[in-house]
C-alpha cells in the first residue's frame, strides 16, 4: 500500500479566529504560516515513508479552510523536499485550456524529473469555477444553482479536455476537431505561421504545410515519465466513474467507505480493466480517501477529530455540497426518505460506523486498516490531513505515530 498525505490546505486558525479575522485568507502572515506548515509536514511525510503529498484545485475560499492549489505550490513543495512526489488531485478540467494544462504538467514533470503526478476532477464549486470558466462555452460547476443546465456541458468539456491531454502527450503531432476545442485553430485552414522555411527544416515533419499554415500541433516538452505521469480521478463515488477510470488507466480515489461497496468497486475495476487489455490484481490502481486520527486513546483521537476538519469542515461546509450523503446508514432511508441528511446527523460516530474516519490508538487504526485490506486491498491510501485546522504540533504527532506504528505494516 502507498500513502498520500492530502492538504486542503488551510490557513491556520481556530474557528473563533476565522470569524474574528475574516477574511483570514487575505492575511499575509497567516498565508505564509500555511506555506511553512505545508513544507514542514511534507518533509515529515517524506521522512516517515509517504509516497506523495497532494492538494485539490479550489480557489477564492475567503474563509481560509480550503485554499486549494496552483502548479507553483506543487513546485514549491518539490523544491523543498528530496524524494517525495507531489501533485494535485486534481485539476478541474472544465476550467482549463487543454494545451495550457498539458504544458503545465509536462514542464513540472521534466523540471522535477518525474516526481509529480496529476489528478482530474469535474468541478463542483460554483464560486470559483463559474466566473473563471465564463468564456468557456457555458461551463459551470456541477453544484451550481442551476446544476442541470451546467452538468451536461461540464461532463462534455471534461471528456474533451482529457482526450486532448492524451493526444498532447503522445509522441506524434495531432489535429483535433471537437465540440469545444479544435487544433489547429482554425481547423479548416490551419494557423498562419510566417517562419515557413525554419519550421519545415527544423520543426516536426508535417507540422506546417506549403502555404505556411500550421496543420498539426506538437506539444513540447513531452512528460519525463512515459507515456505520462500517474493520473488520478478525484473522489469517485459512482460505478460509471470506476469503469471509466479502469478503461483509461486512471487511479480512482474512492469516498465510498462501506466495505461491501468498496469490495464490489474493486472487483468492477479489475473486470473493466480486463475488457481493455489491462490485467490488474484486486486493489491495484485503486485509491481510497479517508480521515484518520491516531492518539493514545480512542477518546483523545475523537477529541482531535471533533476539533479538526471532520468536526468542523465536514458539517460546516462539505455537508452543504451533499458529500455526507455518501455515509448514510441503513436506518437513514426510513428516517430521511428522499432527502439529504440534516446537519444534525453529521458527527464523528457516523463517520466511524461507515469506516470513513479511522480514530483511536495504533491498534484501533490497524484493525480498521486490516478490514480495508481484506475488503479491497487498495494500492493507494489518501489521508485527509488537518493542516490548518489543528495545531501543527498535533498534526505532526499523528503523522509521526502513524509512520512509526501503522505504516510499516502495510507498505
Amino acid at each position: 500500500m502507498k500513502f498520500i498525505f492530502f492538504f486542503y490546505p488551510a490557513v491556520p486558525a481556530t474557528m473563533a479566529e476565522r470569524e474574528k479575522l475574516r477574511p483570514v485568507a487575505a492575511r499575509t502572515d497567516r498565508f505564509q504560516q500555511m506555506l511553512e506548515e505545508i513544507v514542514e509536514l511534507s518533509r515529515l511525510a517524506e521522512e516517515v515513508g509517504f509516497e506523495a503529498v497532494t492538494f485539490p484545485e479550489h480557489h477564492l475560499h475567503t474563509e481560509g479552510g480550503e485554499m486549494g492549489s496552483v502548479p507553483s505550490l506543487t513546485q514549491h513543495v518539490l523544491a523543498n523536499t528530496k524524494e517525495i512526489k507531489a501533485g494535485p488531485i486534481g485539476y478541474v478540467l472544465p476550467g482549463w485550456n487543454p494545451l495550457r494544462l498539458a504544458l503545465e504538467i509536462a514542464w513540472m514533470d521534466q523540471i522535477t524529473k518525474g516526481r509529480t503526478f496529476a489528478g482530474f476532477a469535474r468541478g463542483y464549486q460554483s464560486r470559483w469555477l463559474n466566473p473563471m470558466a465564463q468564456q468557456l462555452h457555458g461551463v459551470g460547476a456541477t453544484e451550481s444553482r442551476h446544476a442541470s443546465d451546467f452538468d451536461a456541458v461540464n461532463r462534455e468539456v471534461f471528456q474533451e479536455v482529457f482526450e486532448i491531454l492524451k493526444l498532447a502527450w503522445a509522441e506524434e503531432p495531432f489535429s483535433y476537431k471537437g465540440k469545444y476545442y479544435e487544433y489547429p485553430y482554425p481547423y479548416e485552414t490551419g494557423t498562419p505561421w510566417p517562419a515557413v522555411e525554419w519550421t519545415q527544416r527544423y520543426g516536426t515533419p508535417g507540422e506546417i504545410d506549403e502555404d505556411g499554415n500550421i496543420q498539426k500541433i506538437n506539444v513540447v516538452p513531452k512528460p519525463y515519465q512515459k507515456p505520462r505521469p500517474p493520473l488520478f480521478q478525484a473522489f469517485s463515488q459512482s460505478e460509471s466513474t470506476i469503469r471509466w477510470a479502469a478503461k483509461e488507466g486512471i487511479i480512482p480515489t474512492l469516498l465510498v467507505s462501506e466495505f461491501e461497496d468498496l469490495g464490489r468497486f474493486a472487483k468492477i475495476m479489475v473486470e473493466e480493466a480486463a475488457k481493455h487489455g489491462r490485467e490488474l490484481a484486486l486493489g491495484e490502481d485503486l485509491g481510497v480517501f479517508r480521515g484518520l486520527y491516531i492518539a493514545e486513546s480512542k477518546e483523545a483521537a475523537r477529541s482531535l477529530a471533533n476539533k479538526g476538519f471532520m468536526g468542523t469542515g465536514w458539517p460546516g461546509w462539505a455537508h452543504d455540497f451533499g458529500f455526507t450523503d455518501a455515509f448514510r446508514l441503513p436506518e437513514d432511508d426510513s428516517k430521511y426518505p428522499n432527502q439529504k441528511l440534516p446537519r444534525s446527523e453529521v458527527y464523528i460516530e457516523r463517520f466511524e460506523k461507515t469506516h470513513f474516519c479511522l480514530t483511536g490508538t495504533a491498534t484501533d487504526i490497524r484493525r480498521e486498516m486490516d478490514l480495508l485490506v481484506d475488503a479491497a486491498n487498495p494500492e493507494w491510501f489518501i489521508w485527509q490531513s488537518d493542516q490548518g485546522y489543528l495545531p501543527l504540533e498535533d498534526v505532526k504527532a499523528m503523522l509521526e505515530k502513524f509512520g512509526e506504528q501503522v505504516l510499516p505494516h502495510y507498505s
